[in-house]
């Protein structure tokens, strides 16, 4: 039902909200099951190995994301329209960029993972592992970057629950997949690379399905010279381009803090990491919110409904704010025993403790920078959304430069909440001028 005939409450956007933050959390389960299962191999160069193989294809395909986001965008305002023959051609068009990109993948998967692992370095058995892995999981590439694309699309026209449902399939036959390659066939690490590419299969035509049941009746009436359009493919390029490069200025940011607390040697560089921990629980709450704020603001931008767009953003904010408080208050009083639980080691424990104050502020300073992402890919402003991380990013680079040998580890969170936070009040001023604007909102209405 577009949603325009809907009216938006809060209910509906808990509705929203609540199924997407529960499909966030099972995404780490596939990692999880991995390292449960290599665990039990006989060696830690096994379980060393998955590990690794398992970050070389976070980073990848995280740096892919911009075909669930941009999807998202696209999908949302053709809802908004009603425009079936619209939805499916961006699906369509989104499902042509992830076969290429997917395909280049599999043509130069070895020197690619031979050069990844190399940077990510390890013992020789551990690499030796990690490429057994990676070689079994990398042919399913395609496929997953096309279940990003379905991903999108689910979320654009606000089917949040069949999401979710996916991504229990998914984990689902990952579970039953590993356990049969593994202690079945025998096939050690790399049985458990091919089961996450089964997985991603399994994922892959339940989604396919999930469209041609959709739209089956928009797909005859499509024709190749309408998918490759030029105008319409360099919508659709630009957009993921400029989420790439956002997503690249993101992960850069990341890598930096991570190299600037192992300059403080393996203890700070530990308990940084273990409080990250932190951060990405919070991200799996308050994303939940941001994705909601997605569809709703490109449902409105597609139907030009203003009083929507308005009604949107203030429901989203209002949420997610309370979701921010709630994560600072429980990081504040049950911090230092969810930090007793990740490790028993005093000495870890104890610098952890030191930065602790940081981990309840951060979600305050970082909500407005999740929240206003997912408002600028609804409305698919995303060239905004790239210069404000380009900015942010050097502000990070340049205030982590000069806090970190005034403060220490505590210059670096705080240089990091800030960047957070700049992120949030870039994209706040630049709404009036950009977001609003899109669907014909007057820039006092902000």
């Amino acid at each position: 039902m577009p949603p325009a005939t809907s009216a938006l409450t809060h209910r509906r956007i808990l509705a929203m909200a609540l199924p997407i933050v529960l499909a966030n959390l099972t995404q780490p389960l596939m990692s999880a099951v991995d390292t449960a299962v290599a665990g039990h191999l006989p060696g830690p160069e096994y379980l060393a190995g998955v590990a690794l193989g398992s970050l070389l294809f976070s980073f990848l395909f995280w740096g892919f994301g911009f075909l669930r986001m941009g999807t998202t965008g696209l999908v949302a305002q053709a809802w908004g329209k009603g425009d079936e023959p619209a939805m499916a051609a961006s699906v369509a068009r989104a499902l042509i960029l992830a076969a290429g990109i997917g395909l280049v993948l599999l043509v130069l998967q070895r020197p690619l993972i031979v050069l990844v692992l190399g940077l990510l370095g390890g013992s020789a058995d551990a690499t030796r592992q990690a490429m057994e892995y990676c070689l079994g999981r990398i042919w399913a590439a395609p496929l997953a970057l096309a279940n990003y694309v379905v991903l999108g699309w689910l979320l654009g026209c606000q089917r949040v629950r069949i999401a979710l449902g996916l991504q229990i399939l998914i984990n689902l036959v990952n579970l039953a997949a590993v356990l049969l390659f593994v202690h079945v066939f025998e096939l050690g690490v790399a049985g458990i690379g091919a089961a996450t590419a089964v997985a991603d299969g399994a994922g892959t035509l339940a989604g396919g399905f999930l469209l041609w049941r959709a739209h089956r009746a928009a797909w005859p009436r499509l024709r190749l010279t309408a998918l490759l359009d030029s105008s319409a493919m360099r919508r659709l390029v630009g957009i993921n381009f400029h989420i790439f490069v956002r997503t690249a200025c993101l992960l850069a940011s990341m890598g930096w803090f991570a190299h600037l607390g192992a300059t403080q040697g393996d203890t700070v560089l530990a308990a940084n990491a273990l409080l990250l921990n932190f951060l990405t629980f919070m991200a799996f709450g308050l994303d939940g919110f941001a994705h909601a704020a997605e569809a709703l603001v490109g449902s409105a931008v597609g139907a030009g409904d203003a009083p929507g767009l308005r009604r949107a953003v203030r429901l989203c904010m209002g949420w997610a704010a309370a979701g921010a408080l709630a994560y600072a208050l429980v990081y504040a009083v049950a911090g230092p025993s969810i930090v007793g639980v990740l490790t028993d080691q005093p000495a870890l424990r104890e610098t952890a403790m030191r930065f602790l104050p940081w981990i309840a502020l951060a979600p305050i300073a970082s909500v407005w920078a999740y929240l206003y992402d997912g408002m600028f890919i609804g409305a698919t402003q995303t060239r905004a959304l790239m210069q404000s991380m380009l900015v942010c990013g050097a502000a990070f680079l340049a205030l982590s430069l000069g806090l970190l040998p005034l403060f220490g580890n505590h210059g670096l969170w705080l240089s990091f909440l800030a960047f957070n936070a700049l992120r949030g009040l870039t994209l706040h001023l630049a709404a009036p001028r950009v977001l609003y604007r899109a669907s014909g909102v007057s820039a006092s209405a902000n």
